[in-house]
């Protein structure tokens, strides 16, 4: 006769992930990942990371920046420059994490395919999962996945029950404001059908948004500037828009020429037009295009805009 036995191991992670994620536009995010070797020291509990990789969903793509393991074998392999390594750069791109010690990474997750590009990345998308790979130093392999990464909401907290007058350095250029809010009235029929209450979604604070289209980075002083604006409409109904570009609201980068803006009939459910305005600046520093608003002409209903973008203003040498 036998008798059974029953063993209990205690199994643990040896890595703890940490991830944090930033828009980087209406279609690509950046995604950082910080891993910690989590074992106890003095028992061996060093390995190395063997490989590391993000698998996003189908439709997107991610591409690791700033790879230093890559970076080192290029400058090994460079025999032209002959380039010297020093032992820290050797030991960097090693991938080698003793207990405590902790690494980043840094994946930017775009849009690949065209439907993912034309739709864009909403909050609450699926970004993917971060994959580790480690040995220890008798060869015993190891693999380990993060959890989902979800996309971030564009508007920070307070944005929307402030939009007129900000505290904070959110600015709409590159935030995904414009494609969470057509997101959330995709959306909105199937939360009314559920019948769950609470506070209003994203579109119906916001049902019309400004985005600038490639704003300048840069501005010379009391040179004017022409700056496109595309205006969404994520409501149900057509709306009899006009653009408001309020000087009062403005500081070091004001309107330029007519500062109201009929902008006629724009559909609904994602109707949009595109307009130019004519911004100049009046001081030197970095500033942020402001008091941009859109007021519904035929309700009165006003909808101010958060800032556009930030703007670097550079003063002409005075030797030219």
């Amino acid at each position: 006769k036998t008798l059974r036995k029953f063993y209990r191991f205690n199994v643990s992670s040896p890595l703890h992930i940490r991830e944090r994620t930033m828009r980087a536009g209406d279609a690509s995010c950046f995604v950082s990942i910080a891993v910690e070797n989590a074992t106890s020291p003095g028992n061996g509990g060093g390995f190395t990371i063997s490989s590391v990789e993000f698998l996003p969903p189908p439709g997107l793509v991610a591409e690791r920046v700033g790879e230093v393991g890559n970076a080192v074998l290029n400058k090994v392999n460079d025999t032209k420059e002959k380039k010297k390594i020093r032992a820290a750069e050797l030991f960097d791109g090693c991938g080698r994490l003793d207990p405590s010690e902790s690494f980043r990474y840094v994946f930017l997750v775009k849009a690949e395919s065209e439907d993912a590009t034309l739709r864009g990345i909403a909050c609450g998308d699926e970004l993917g999962k971060a994959i580790f790979t480690w040995r220890k130093a008798m060869g015993e392999a190891g693999r380990i996945a993060s959890t989902p990464v979800l996309c971030p909401p564009s508007h920070p907290p307070g944005l929307l029950e402030e939009t007129a007058a900000l505290g904070n350095k959110f600015v709409v250029h590159a935030s995904g404001l414009s494609v969470d809010a057509a997101a959330a009235a995709a959306n909105r029929s199937a939360s009314r059908s559920d019948g769950s209450g609470g506070s209003p979604s994203l579109d119906e604070l916001l049902p019309v948004t400004v985005e600038p289209i490639d704003p300048p980075t840069t501005m010379k002083l009391a040179v004017s500037q022409k700056v496109e604006l595309l205006i969404v409409n994520h409501s149900d109904n057509a709306m009899n828009l006009q653009l408001q570009m309020r000087l009062p609201q403005m500081s070091g980068v004001v309107i330029c020429g007519s500062s109201f803006k009929n902008l006629g009939e724009v559909p609904p459910s994602g109707g949009s037009c595109v307009v130019d305005v004519r911004l100049v600046a009046l001081v030197a520093g970095l500033f942020r295009a402001q008091g941009c608003c859109i007021v519904d002409l035929t309700s009165g209903r006003e909808m101010p805009q958060p800032p556009l973008f930030n703007v670097f203003v550079e003063k002409e040498d005075e030797q030219k």
